[in-house]
């Protein structure tokens, strides 16, 4: 597979405004043709997912992307002015946008679908050739689905588990010229160390414990409302889902029951509720509960939200959102808290006081953030995605996913008089005045 796509990009060369246009419009009616099999292939992986959670976390958002990225391409495309400088008075700067070559994208298994087809659009807005791992969930173009088949997009499908796993570093192992991979730190440093045997520049977008902060006059209802829907999308299993929340002492009690009424209207009941998405295998699903278990045994008090009462049938891998009040760590300060941790993914922020939360923008360091609600600043096709330090490298999506996927060549374009003709050979006395003249005014 990945031969065959550097031959193929060493013999054709980048592709050209119209053919990326073609594939990108044929990506997208791939994608809308095959959407419910695609919802029936996550919903299979994950042993029951809410089918309106995977259209709107994993399908609906790459059209828009799609037509954002179409819209704009041929201004991206062009070369860009460098500036003047003094050096050069004559001369032209410009900085063009090369493909890179051949992508690897390696997709994750929480948001499948979207997170391997997001960076395929902006390497196919490069100009490059990709080649995929992860792409078990499209079985329609596993199966076929020829008139579909983007030119320079080859799919390989993968495995959960150990030999998944094992799949993703022989892959990451061969000599891209960028590699983007989506996942967990632990495996994310796998990757990188493979890649960095062929120094192949990686775009790592990982995860991390994501803050949620409420100031003391911000509305529980609102906050709690907005919280739960982020929260409880794709049963939490989301990269930038929020993790853990700091509000002003004694609206502890006020957040719960404000949580209790924001699920209690979302989810009548948890058992058996077709909205709710499950945890995503049985192994993941003992961990979150020994995680729980773990909190209460070091004195944490745990609170679980479950409307209705009825318990979760044997055999669905639900879980309630949960609350642990009281845990150990040993808070002074919001920000010194956040920023003593490894960077988060996201951090999000209600506040009507644009002073405080300027100074939480300011003060924190995350990959992104949102203000007054979660996770929807990733939808934004203007808005730049990515981590920073353990929660990833690089970002993509729309503008940023082009320049990520492409080599800005630096070209200088020198007039037929230049400044640099006059520095040669034999120097003199009479340049080394000028020079030290440049020296004081540059």
């Amino acid at each position: 597979m990945y031969a065959a796509q550097r031959a193929a990009f060493l013999r054709a060369g980048p592709t050209s405004y119209a053919q990326r246009i073609d594939s990108l419009k044929r990506l997208r009616e791939a994608i809308v043709d095959h959407h419910e099999q695609i919802l029936d292939a996550v919903n299979a992986d994950f042993g029951h997912r809410s089918r309106h959670e995977t259209f709107f976390a994993d399908v609906i958002g790459l059209p828009g992307e799609i037509r954002h990225t179409r819209k704009h391409l041929k201004k991206w495309m062009r070369p860009r002015r460098a500036g003047w400088s003094p050096q050069f008075p004559l001369a032209k700067a410009r900085i063009h946008f090369q493909p890179r070559g051949v992508i690897g994208i390696i997709g994750p298994w929480n948001v499948p679908v979207l997170l391997t087809l997001s960076p395929l659009v902006g390497a196919i807005a490069a100009g490059n050739r990709a080649a995929g791992q992860g792409l078990r969930v499209l079985p329609a173009h596993g199966r076929g689905g020829d008139r579909h088949r983007q030119p320079g997009v080859c799919a390989r499908r993968g495995r959960r588990g150990q030999r998944r796993r094992r799949g993703g570093g022989h892959f990451s192992a061969l000599p891209f010229d960028h590699l983007i991979f989506t996942g967990s730190t632990p495996i994310g440093r796998i990757v990188m160390r493979a890649a960095s045997e062929n120094l192949t520049p990686v775009t790592l977008e990982l995860g991390g414990k994501s803050p949620t902060i409420i100031s003391d006059d911000y509305p529980l209802d609102i906050a709690a409302g907005r919280i739960a829907q982020g929260k409880m999308l794709n049963g939490g299993q989301a990269c930038i889902a929020p993790d853990y929340v700091f509000l002003p002492n004694g609206r502890g009690d006020q957040l719960i029951a404000a949580l209790r009424t924001a699920l209690a209207q979302s989810y009548p009941t948890i058992a058996g509720n077709p909205d709710l998405t499950w945890i995503v295998n049985e192994r993941h699903f003992q961990r979150l509960q020994a995680h729980v278990a773990d909190a209460r045994t070091k004195g944490a008090e745990v609170v679980q939200i479950n409307p209705g009462g009825a318990p979760v049938p044997a055999g669905e891998r639900l879980l309630p959102l949960t609350l642990l009040l009281g845990v150990t760590d040993d808070l002074t300060e919001v920000i010194t808290y956040v920023n003593s941790h490894p960077r988060p993914l996201a951090l999000y922020h209600f506040d009507d006081d644009a002073s405080r939360t300027e100074r939480v923008l300011t003060q924190t360091v995350s990959g992104g953030a949102c203000v007054n609600d979660v996770l929807f600043h990733v939808a934004h096709e203007g808005l730049p995605f990515g981590g920073v330090g353990p929660s990833g490298i690089g970002r993509y999506h729309g503008f940023d996913g082009l320049v990520t996927f492409s080599h800005q060549k630096s070209v200088l374009y020198q007039s037929r008089w230049s400044v640099q003709s006059l520095i040669r050979p034999p120097y003199g006395p009479g340049l080394a005045r000028v020079m030290r003249l440049a020296l004081r005014w540059l």
